[in-house]
């Protein structure tokens, strides 16, 4: 089967006004752990074009504060939410995010792929690795973390890391995962006091 990024979930997105099929992927995600609920403050890291920001808006009825950041400019603009043009490398980044206490921290963040599979999953695990260290500096005791990773030899240790910092740590694949991805979603459930 070749690879059609026009896909049912490409589809499904357009025609429900989102800005990418990635937003399934969070859907699916919250509808197992039920993460979202009006009144919190969530910071999107990798945000771009703005799908998983448009599903927190929605799901928390517009009752949410996002802190959203990324590289490349973010399509979508609400109350409440606010735009961060930056590396979530950069010491401003870690500034923003040290301003308060936050709920949740998602990242959707994924490396500039190689097509070299070692290379490709260390840039992922350390885009997983700092969303972490954004949570731990960041995070409200009983909040919430997840993370999109390419699988790799430091799955193990970054599910370490995070159960350390959370009570519970999962790993899934949603279904909109597209298939022969190696894609996963490390999940961290309420943060240790």
């Amino acid at each position: 089967m070749t690879f059609s990024p026009y896909d049912a979930y490409f589809r499904k997105a357009k025609r429900e006004g989102f800005l990418a099929r990635s937003v399934y992927k969070l859907q699916a995600i919250d509808a197992k752990y039920h993460l979202f609920r009006p009144g919190q403050r969530i910071v999107d890291l990798g945000a771009a074009p703005g799908s998983w920001s448009q599903y927190i808006l929605q799901r928390c009825a517009g009752r949410v504060e996002i802190l959203a950041v990324d590289r490349m400019p973010l399509r979508v603009e609400a109350p409440g939410l606010r735009f961060l043009e930056a590396d979530i490398f950069s010491p401003i980044v870690e500034e923003a995010v040290q301003e308060q206490s936050w709920d949740g921290v998602v990242s959707d963040a994924a490396p500039a792929t190689t097509g070299a599979s070692p290379t490709d999953q260390a840039r992922s695990a350390a885009l997983v690795e700092r969303s972490l260290d954004l949570a731990a500096k960041g995070l409200r005791p009983g909040g919430f973390w997840v993370a999109k990773l390419l699988e790799g030899p430091a799955r193990k240790d970054l599910e370490k890391a995070a159960k350390a910092l959370f009570q519970e740590v999962h790993t899934f694949r949603p279904p909109a995962t597209r298939k022969g991805s190696t894609e996963c979603f490390l999940i961290g459930l309420r943060r240790r006091l």
